[in-house]
């Protein structure tokens, strides 16, 4: 099998004397879409905060593309042993709070960053954002601000910024849930349009019915570590471990 896109080694991460992660080990292929599911606190969020040094792990080591990241161009400890540049060219992230710009329109939203980090010229990068604005259906409003767009359009417009930064792993948290029910679809279509592209994925999410029809691996997470994961229809349907049975059971009777 080839290396994977992204590895994750006996990771741990610690906030005070409050252990999250306890030694998680993952292997993403490259093009592969990972749900990863559990209850609050489990530790989800953190690890893909892991995944791009927003929270860099205190043991354990995360290969991206072969590199392991947690070993920077530099020696040593803290942000100069991190390879902060390498991470943050190659992975993209969408957070539940579109943390959008207020005071940037769209179009200024999905430039800013190839600008002012890629070195894009000013022409370039409006070309890209508009090709990917369209591409989320949202072509007809590169010059609104982000107040005047329901919140399901401010996710699109944030997956759309994301992208700008052409990434080789894209990083969902809990992108739906403080959408309306009604707005959940627009955002997932386009995750799924970009999983159909092969965009390597990792989603936190409780959407069970995009887990099972997108997802190529479903992890379950307790307690800060995997308790079980494998392929959608077997993780969803016949789950092997008590607690993955019990979760299941109480997302699924909502």
């Amino acid at each position: 099998m080839a290396e994977p896109m992204l590895r994750l080694q006996g990771v741990h991460k610690r906030f005070g004397a409050l252990e999250v992660l306890k030694g998680v080990d993952l292997d993403v292929q490259r093009g592969e879409v990972v749900c990863i599911l559990g209850p609050s606190g489990s530790g989800k969020s953190t690890l893909l905060r892991c995944v791009n040094l927003l929270e860099p792990p205190e043991e354990g080591e995360i290969f991206l593309e072969g590199k392991d990241i947690c070993k920077g161009p530099g020696s040593g400890t803290g942000e100069q042993s991190w390879n902060l540049d390498f991470v943050r060219q190659r992975v993209g992230m969408v957070f539940q709070q579109f943390n959008l710009f207020p005071h940037k329109s769209v179009m200024e939203n999905v430039t800013m960053a190839p600008e002012k980090v890629l070195g894009r010229s000013k022409t370039e990068a409006r070309e890209k954002a508009t090709a990917l604005l369209e591409r989320v259906g949202l072509g007809d409003k590169l010059n609104q601000y982000p107040e005047r767009l329901s919140g399901g359009q401010q996710q699109r417009v944030a997956i759309a910024r994301a992208l700008a930064m052409e990434p080789h792993v894209m990083l969902f948290d809990e992108v739906t849930s403080a959408l309306d029910p009604e707005l959940v679809k627009e955002v997932l279509d386009t995750m799924r349009e970009l999983a159909s592209e092969g965009m390597t994925m990792l989603v936190v999410t409780h959407e069970m019915g995009f887990a099972k029809e997108v997802g190529d691996q479903v992890v379950f997470m307790d307690g800060g570590v995997i308790v079980e994961q494998g392929r959608p229809a077997d993780v969803l349907d016949n789950p092997r471990e008590e607690r993955t049975k019990k979760f299941l059971g109480l997302v699924l009777e909502r």
